[in-house]
């Protein structure tokens, strides 16, 4: 009979298996890009600012996908959760409600930028030029040129 605790452990590795590999196969997600989080921004300033039953769904809209994306930092999850839950047409638009809802569509773009740096066209550094020796720069070749 095999003992029990290698055989738990192969079972806990036989469910837990699936979950990697499930991981994997979706392979890369695209970080949303700066259009589709201004989007968000001017969509809850709107809601702010008009204070609309329209206005307020469309920046809730458009801020809930972004809440299950893998890649979002939970700085900017905070702000999106803020500008979803505050994001509701009120009786009286106060200036504490416009802040509120405005305060993180303010800092969303700065919270959500990606943390990737841009791929820029592959240029050959320079190659470093031979530091001149303490003769060649006092005594040197030519009168002071770099041959």
């Amino acid at each position: 009979m095999l003992p029990l605790r290698p055989m738990v452990a192969a079972l806990l590795a036989a469910a837990v298996m699936p979950l990697g590999q499930a991981a994997r196969s979706q392979g890369f997600v695209a970080y949303p890009s700066t259009e589709t989080l201004r989007e968000v921004q001017l969509a809850a300033l709107a809601c702010a600012r008009e204070n609309t039953s329209d206005t307020c769904s469309t920046a809730r809209k458009l801020a809930d996908p972004l809440m299950d994306h893998p890649r979002l930092p939970g700085g900017c999850k905070d702000a999106l959760w803020s500008i979803i839950q505050k994001s509701t047409p009120a009786s009286s638009n106060s200036l504490a409600r416009r802040d509120a809802i405005g305060e993180p569509a303010g800092r969303l773009l700065l919270l959500c930028r990606s943390s990737d740096k841009p791929v820029t066209g592959k240029t050959e550094p320079e190659k470093p030029q031979k530091e001149r020796s303490f003769f060649d720069r006092f005594f040197g070749r030519g009168g002071g040129d770099k041959n």
